[in-house]
């Protein structure tokens, strides 16, 4: 039976441990929620992002209201902005650029016309849809800060799961997510040396820990227990550390979602390179989405935490060994058979050829070949549609 093999500090270097980021898919979704964060959506911690998503949820209240009982002003204080009056509500309620186009859609009306339009001219056009919404009744997300402001407004099923429940589920595995357990925020990959560092400062320009007005982005890893499987054509150890990431939007900009994965390297943009085995959880805030969240992505984010690698390495090492093509036409022929075209199947074998020094024989060696020609396709789609290919490919081992 494979034991396995979490690396011994003597097989790290001073400042990490040498990956092959050759290897695998590249992943790109960590880096765009990276990019696109300004500041004060960056934290520190996992404690700091839970306070503040949790204090948001405080101050804020749920209720479900007929549509046609709301009223539409425009601001008596600024004519441009629109407020609505809800039964029983204390004072106005003003909608944020989020809730304005979800009420929009509820009624049917484009908002983007709206907003061009005068606020009493879009209010009359507002109230209008909401006197004859079918739907008859709106579920709204209200938030006191320092005046009623109408966070979310949604159908009266909309099963919200709270950012704040998401975050929990993570410090249950995770902790502050500063390296008091095994998962931390990711170290950074020095591409000089192909040597990647765990240990990293974590700071707003290095966290992975998000949170905006409209959603939430965690990702984490496991990277200072490197597991070995298999072996690189010179030899050296073939290295991959576990993580995830995991995302939410209480106000409905998108579903609660969780990927795990096997990755070899998280770069200073924060592009996850090297990655095996991802798996994809996503639940959408329909009526039961509690139940689900509470009874499928919590405990698949706990199993996958407390988990042995085993399968993983099993699977890969299987992988390694079966053999499916022994000479050119074999090649040509399994490739083209799993709908590869000519000039694709082509340059899967010579990607091969070039990187591992030897043509593609075993499953293992047609999967970095598939992943690696994907990289260079300029549509996500051909590339998401090829490394699904290749993911098909690797489950013919297990």
């Amino acid at each position: 039976m494979t034991q396995i093999e979490i690396q011994a500090p003597s097989r790290i270097t001073r400042n990490g441990y040498k990956v092959d980021v050759s290897r695998g898919q590249t992943i790109g979704r960590v880096s765009s929620e990276w990019f696109n964060r300004p500041s004060d959506e960056r934290y520190l911690s996992l404690t700091d992002l839970h306070n503040s998503v949790k204090r948001r949820t405080e101050r804020s209240k749920t209720r479900i209201v007929e549509s046609e009982a709301i009223r539409v002003e425009a601001s008596r204080d600024n004519p441009e902005r629109l407020m609505l009056m809800m039964p029983e509500a204390h004072a106005p309620v003003a909608p944020t650029h989020w809730s304005f186009g979800q009420l929009a859609g509820l009624v049917g009306a484009p908002a983007a016309y709206l907003r061009q339009l005068p606020a009493p001219l879009a209010g009359i056009n507002l109230q209008h849809g909401l006197l004859h919404h079918r739907a008859e009744q709106i579920k709204t997300l209200e938030i006191e800060n320092g005046r009623l402001e109408l966070r979310a407004v949604t159908g009266p099923d909309y099963g919200r799961i709270f950012d704040h429940e998401l975050v929990e589920a993570v410090q249950k595995i995770a902790g502050n997510g500063t390296g008091d357990t095994r998962w931390k925020v990711p170290g950074v990959l020095d591409w000089s040396t192909h040597i990647y560092n765990p240990n990293v400062d974590i700071s707003k320009d290095t966290t992975t820990l998000y949170a905006s007005d409209r959603d939430i982005f965690v990702f984490l890893v496991d990277d200072l227990n490197p597991i070995e499987a298999g072996r690189l054509p010179n030899g050296e150890p073939d290295l991959y550390f576990r993580g995830f990431y995991a995302w939410n939007s209480e106000v409905g900009s998108k579903t609660l979602g969780i990927a795990s994965f096997y990755l070899r390297a998280v770069c200073q943009n924060r592009n996850l390179w090297g990655v095996e085995d991802f798996q994809e959880i996503t639940i959408r805030h329909s009526k039961y989405a509690a139940s689900r969240f509470a009874l499928e992505a919590e405990p698949a984010l706990i199993q996958f935490a407390e988990s042995s690698p085993m399968p993983f390495i099993n699977g890969i090492k299987a992988a390694r060994e079966r053999i499916v093509a022994r000479d050119d036409d074999d090649r040509t022929a399994f490739l083209r058979k799993r709908g590869f075209s000519k000039g694709e199947t082509s340059k899967i074998i010579d990607a091969v050829l070039n990187e591992e020094g030897h043509p593609p024989a075993s499953i293992f060696d047609f999967v970095q070949g598939i992943t690696r020609v994907a990289r260079d396709k300029q549509h996500q789609d051909d590339r998401l549609e090829m490394e699904g290919k290749a993911k098909k490919l690797l489950d013919l081992t297990h």
